[in-house]
């Protein structure tokens, strides 16, 4: 099977309603809208190493959420963006360049799994793109103090069908959250904050 589709055209950044990469403010809470794992949950299924039930919510139930409930349900958004194949770190990342900012990501509080991918990861099944992937740990100001957490492979698993990535002020936070949760995103969750831009290249620090 093959799928193949283009979308050409322009969009007036100053309509109200479009969400861009850039728009990123210090203070700002990041919320992501769904939870992470796809990558190494498919590749252990295809090592026949997945349960059953892990593919069920990971391929059909999240799967098959609507994005554009999420964007109805975030007003007041800064900015947003997509996870796909490039993963968590990597979506950061393309939005902290654009908007000239640093960002501060919770690896163990708030960071949000699906069912399995920490066991996944334990036993050291990586999705085939993890590799491309990981080369964006250059973009981390204290790696070195992440390596032995669990959670540090997930930052560069690529997703499938992901969530939305997105920035509002912190005062809206809480509201934003509930309102996701009303519209169906029960593990939406805030997984960390936007900071000054530092002197340092690295954009992002982890919280462990």
């Amino acid at each position: 099977m093959a799928l193949g589709f283009a979308i050409n055209g322009l969009i007036d950044e100053k309509l109200a309603g479009v969400m861009c990469k850039g728009g990123m403010r210090p203070g700002d809470s990041l919320i992501l809208t769904k939870p992470i794992g796809t990558g190494t949950l498919f590749a252990a299924h295809k090592l026949l190493k997945a349960r059953g039930r892990w593919i069920d919510a990971a391929g059909i139930d999240a799967g098959l959420e609507p994005r554009r409930h999420a964007g109805a349900a975030g007003p007041g958004a800064t900015a947003c963006t997509d996870l796909t194949g490039f993963g968590l770190l990597g979506h950061l990342v393309e939005m902290t360049r654009p908007s000239g900012v640093d960002a501060e990501l919770d690896l163990a509080a708030l960071l949000p799994l699906l069912d399995g991918a920490a066991e996944c990861v334990a036993a050291g099944v990586l999705s085939s793109l993890q590799p491309a992937n990981l080369r964006l740990r250059r973009a981390l100001k204290n790696q070195a103090d992440a390596l032995g957490h669990p959670n540090y492979p997930l930052l560069f698993d690529p997703q499938t069908a992901g969530g939305l990535l997105a920035t509002v002020p912190a005062a809206q936070a809480d509201a934003c959250l509930a309102a996701l949760r009303t519209a169906g995103y029960p593990q939406a969750v805030r997984i960390g904050r936007i900071l000054p831009q530092g002197e340092a290249l690295e954009p992002i620090t982890l919280l462990r």
